[in-house]
């Protein structure tokens, strides 16, 4: 039985040390390749490119380039390109605004290698140079314009930057994605300092006018609500003298006494409100009243008095009292 199980151990021994040492020359002899994501590999013999792998997987040299592979591992090169997308952030680019004001700018962008030759070839160092070329765009783009628009218009500006960059960008094998002017600052302190007061009284300005506008329209409210007001309560005023009339003539249709009633009442309640002073006499009571006449009696002679009973006919200044109550 070891005897059986000797050559199978001695075979997979073999295969563990020989397998990986084959695949590994098959890959230096440039038999197969591994393209993976976001990869693109140039190759070159005698000092020209013959080819481009960019599609990921396992790929095969002498079915794209034919017996020319086969040279690659003594004459030619292999070279490997990134086409990940890659962003950088430029700080402080220093423009001058139309008035004069030094600011600095902040500019982001996105990158990607499109054409790896062009990328390998065209350009010494490609990125320093794209770079160079962004930041020169936003200082010739941003450079004396209004404050305003500096502050206010990014995206409209960021799209000229990307609009003057591209061009360029694309014969270095650069493909520039996204363009985005982040930030807008102020190098000088003390304008910064100014610029914040401006605005603080601004603010306060702005503040002052809002309440001063919600007192007049809360007055002018308050006005036409009182004059609305008036007017119906005016309106009412005015009918009232038709509603007690009309109430009047129909009691007087079909009651008279009961109008002469109302009427004693009314007269009462308009004595007492006058705050005239009367006397109350009882029931069934005569009252003798002296009267001076109105001309002057000459010899000091006594004078005449008269007696009237006023309790019958006159209204001015006679009550009944029965049982407690005026009637």
């Amino acid at each position: 039985m070891p005897l059986d199980t000797a050559p199978l151990i001695i075979a997979f021994v073999f295969g563990l040390l020989v397998i990986p040492l084959l695949l590994k020359l098959a890959s230096v002899f440039g038999l197969y390749t591994l393209v993976r994501e976001r990869e693109a590999q140039v190759y070159t013999l005698f000092g020209k490119v013959i080819g481009t792998l960019d599609e990921p997987g396992l790929r095969f040299p002498l079915v794209d380039f034919g017996y020319r592979a086969l040279l690659l591992p003594f004459f030619g090169k292999r070279h490997v390109v990134s086409t990940k997308l890659r962003q950088r952030y430029l700080r402080d680019q220093m423009v001058n605004s139309e008035e004069g004001t030094p600011m600095g700018v902040g500019i982001w962008y996105e990158m990607r290698v499109s054409d790896p030759v062009a990328y390998l070839f065209n350009n010494a160092d490609p990125e320093g140079s794209l770079q160079a070329n962004v930041a020169s765009a936003t200082i010739s783009t941003l450079s004396n314009l209004e404050m305003d628009k500096l502050l206010e218009d990014r995206h409209q500006l960021s799209r000229k930057v990307r609009a003057t960059v591209s061009p360029l960008s694309e014969k270095w094998g650069y493909q520039l994605g996204s363009v985005y002017i982040r930030k807008v600052a102020f190098t000088d302190r003390d304008m910064v300092d100014n610029i914040t007061d401006k605005v603080v009284k601004r603010l306060v300005q702005v503040t002052s006018a809002m309440k001063q506008d919600g007192e007049n329209r809360v007055g002018l409210i308050k006005s036409q609500t009182a004059f609305k007001v008036s007017e119906k309560m005016a309106e009412a005023a005015a009918t009232r003298p038709d509603v007690v009339g009309e109430a009047l003539n129909t009691i007087a249709s079909q009651d008279p006494q009961v109008l002469d009633a109302v009427l004693e009442v009314m007269e009462n309640e308009q004595l007492i409100e006058s705050g005239a002073e009367f006397d109350v006499l009882p029931n069934h009571v005569q009252l003798l009243v002296s009267l001076n006449s109105s001309g002057s009696n000459p010899g000091n002679a006594e004078p005449q008095p008269q007696a009237s009973s006023v309790w019958e006919q006159s209204r001015k200044a006679q009550f009944q009292i029965d049982d407690g109550t005026f009637s």
